[in-house]
């Protein structure tokens, strides 16, 4: 379930890139939290992100948790390695922080579903009955996850990614954009999925899976990047859209 009841508790945001304006339209929206600032670790204090700035790093985070009893955090980064090692840092620096969930209005959530703490749902994103989602996940836009699900932390669905039933999705795992994960798959931890792939049979840990029908390409290390810098975009799935058409 989902705590809609607070009201007016201020949030600070970490994260100044263009999912962190899209995880701020999502919190006005929301209307339970009033963004305190943005923090970002490698643009300049003042860079502007939506209607907010950034006040600075996060050695800036314990001044503004003084400043604002009972401050939440929700960490817009894309990436689930990066989002996951900025959460451990802001652990480390300010112990006590919550961490808040974010859920546009126009996602649809079953009421079983489960939320863990600093997950981001976006617009038109579905979490169907029974589903399971862990913490600092990423549902992105019109994306599904279908009933009896699971997600686990720091796992990710790409913009209109979608899955059958009962499936399982290992931590810090990616699924693409439009990709189709059909029922009672189990994609191991640490792995990509391309765009537009469509996975008909369960995938192990720390791989990179593509095409129609999907299949494994490479082996990944732990932490490696998939999101470009400048767009945001996976670079894996740009390859398995045309891997995809050939096949």
């Amino acid at each position: 379930m989902i705590d809609k009841t607070r009201t007016g508790k201020k949030i600070v945001v970490f994260g100044a890139s263009g999912h962190a304006k899209v995880v701020l339209d999502i919190i006005r929206r929301q209307g339970i939290y009033e963004v305190a600032g943005l923090l970002d670790n490698y643009k300049a204090v003042g860079t502007p992100c939506g209607a907010h700035q950034v006040l600075g790093d996060i050695s800036a985070l314990p001044g503004l948790a003084f400043k604002h009893a009972g401050l939440g955090c929700v960490v817009a980064i894309g990436d689930n390695w990066a989002r996951a090692r900025i959460v451990n840092k802001i652990r480390e620096c300010c112990p006590d922080l919550e961490f808040a969930t974010a859920v546009h209005p126009s996602a649809q959530v079953a009421e079983d579903a489960f939320i863990g703490q600093g997950t981001v749902i976006m617009a038109g994103a579905v979490v169907n009955s029974g589903a399971h989602v862990g913490p600092f996940c990423i549902l992105n836009t019109r994306s599904s996850l279908d009933h009896d699900s699971v997600m686990e932390e720091f796992s990710s669905l790409g913009p209109s990614a979608v899955t059958g039933g009962s499936i399982y999705v290992g931590g810090y795992s990616n699924v693409g954009i439009g990709a189709t994960v059909v029922q009672e798959v189990t994609i191991g931890r640490h792995t990509v999925i391309g765009a537009g792939a469509v996975v008909t049979k369960s995938v192990p840990d720390e791989v990179v899976v593509y095409g129609t029908p999907a299949r494994i390409i490479r082996s990944r290390k732990v932490g490696e990047r998939y999101l470009s810098e400048s767009s945001g975009h996976l670079k894996e799935q740009q390859i398995g859209l045309a891997v995809g058409s050939e096949s």
